[in-house]
C-alpha cells in the first residue's frame, strides 16, 4: 500500500486541499493532515484514532463527537478554515485554489486614504490589524488561514491589483503584537506554502519582539522562533516588508526574513519606530540607577517619560531611513503602489524548484 507515501510526495508539487465533513479518523486523518489547507464543517470530528481504536487500546470509551471536534481542532491549528456546510467548503476550496492560478484582470481597491487612519495617534494603543489588511488588499480578496490559532500573527492570501500574494501581519491586539510560539510556527509554515507555489510575500510589521520569560521558554521558543529565521533566509520568492509602527528586537527581524536588509524592499509608515527592544523596557534597563535615585514618584515618572521620548525621536522611521536601515518612509495611502513597484523591480522567480515539500506544521 503506497497511498500515504504518494500523498506525502505530492506536498509542495501541487496545492493540496482537504475537506473534513463528519467523522475523519485514522488513515483518513493522516491523509487530511498531509494537505496544505484543511477545511472542516461543524459536524467534523478529526483524530488519528477513532472510538473503536481508542477503546481497543484501553484508553476509555468515547463517542465520535468527543474525539477531535472543531472546538479542539480549530484553536489548535489543525483546521485552517471552519465553514458552515459542505457547499461552503467547496466554495472556499475553489477560492483558495484561485490564488495559484495567476493574476485576475478584474479587481477593485478600497479607498487608500483609510490606511492613514489605521494606526492610532497614541503609540501605546492597540488596533485591529485586519483593518489594515482589508484596506491594503483588493476588495473581497482576503482569505485568512488559521485565524483562531497563533493569533499573534495574521497569515492571509490576498490580491493587490489582481496579483495573488501571501501576507503576514503582526497583531497588536494580541500580546501587544509580540510573536509567541504558535504564531512563529504558523508564520514559518505559511512562508513555506507561499515559497512552494511562487507567491511573493508582504510582511506588515508592528511588534515589540518575541514573547520572552520563563513561561514562554517552557514552550521551547528557542527552536520555534528560529524556524522563522531559517525559513525566511531561504525563501525563493521575494519578500517586501512594511513597518506600520513598532519594529523592535528579534521579533521584528523575524518578520522581515532576518534583517531589515533581507527583504527585496523595506519601508515604513511615518508612525514607524525602530530599536533593539521596546522603548519602555530599554529605559527601565538602561536608566535603572538614574530613575531609582529619584525619590519623588511623580518626578521619576516624568523623567521616565522624557527618556522614552528621547529614544522614540531617535528611533523614528525617518531616522532609520536616513541611516539607510530601510529604503523609504511612505504615505500609507501609497502602500499598494509601493508594494507593486518593489515587486516589479525585483528579480524574476527562478525556474528551479528549491522547496521539495511543505512542513505539515
Amino acid at each position: 500500500m503506497t497511498t500515504f507515501h504518494r500523498m506525502g510526495r505530492l506536498s509542495g508539487r501541487v496545492p493540496l486541499v482537504g475537506i473534513a465533513s463528519g467523522r475523519c479518523f485514522a488513515g483518513n486523518a493522516a491523509l487530511l493532515g498531509c494537505c496544505d489547507v484543511v477545511i472542516a464543517t461543524p459536524d467534523a470530528s478529526i483524530g488519528m484514532g477513532g472510538p473503536a481504536m481508542i477503546e481497543g487500546g484501553g484508553l476509555g470509551v468515547y463517542r465520535p463527537e468527543e474525539v477531535g471536534p472543531l472546538s479542539v481542532q480549530v484553536p489548535n491549528g489543525v483546521v485552517d478554515l471552519a465553514v458552515a456546510d459542505e457547499a461552503e467548503a467547496v466554495r472556499v476550496a475553489r477560492r483558495y485554489l484561485s490564488y495559484f492560478q495567476g493574476t485576475q484582470d478584474s479587481w477593485e481597491a478600497p479607498d487608500q486614504r483609510l490606511l492613514r487612519h489605521v494606526v492610532p495617534e497614541n503609540r501605546r494603543r492597540a488596533y485591529d490589524m485586519h483593518t489594515a489588511v482589508e484596506a491594503l488588499a483588493d476588495t473581497g480578496s482576503v482569505l485568512e488561514l488559521r485565524g483562531a490559532f497563533g493569533i499573534g500573527v495574521l497569515t492571509c492570501l490576498v490580491r493587490v491589483e489582481g496579483r495573488p500574494l501571501g501576507l503576514v501581519a503582526s497583531n497588536p491586539a494580541h500580546l501587544g503584537g509580540a510573536v509567541d510560539r504558535d504564531a512563529a510556527d504558523k508564520t514559518a509554515r505559511f512562508l513555506q506554502l507561499c515559497d512552494a507555489f511562487g507567491l511573493p510575500v508582504v510582511s506588515l510589521c508592528d511588534t515589540p519582539g518575541f514573547m520572552v520569560g520563563p513561561d514562554a521558554e517552557r514552550t521551547a521558543t528557542v527552536r520555534h522562533f528560529a524556524r522563522l529565521f531559517v525559513t525566511g533566509a531561504n525563501l525563493r520568492v521575494p519578500l517586501v516588508s512594511l513597518v506600520l509602527r513598532k519594529a523592535y528586537g528579534l521579533g521584528a527581524m523575524a518578520m522581515m526574513g532576518g534583517s531589515t536588509r533581507a527583504p527585496l524592499a523595506t519601508a515604513a509608515w511615518p508612525s514607524g519606530e525602530f530599536g533593539g527592544m521596546g522603548l519602555e523596557g530599554a529605559v527601565r534597563l538602561g536608566y535603572r540607577k538614574e530613575l531609582a535615585a529619584i525619590t519623588d514618584p511623580e518626578e521619576r515618572e516624568r523623567a521616565f517619560e522624557a527618556r522614552v521620548a528621547e529614544l522614540y525621536e531617535h528611533g523614528k522611521a525617518v531616522n532609520a531611513a536616513a541611516a539607510l536601515e530601510i529604503d523609504a518612509v511612505i504615505d500609507p495611502a501609497e502602500s499598494r503602489a509601493w508594494i507593486l513597484a518593489a515587486l516589479d523591480g525585483g528579480p524574476s522567480l527562478p525556474a528551479e524548484r528549491r522547496r521539495s515539500f511543505i512542513d505539515t506544521w
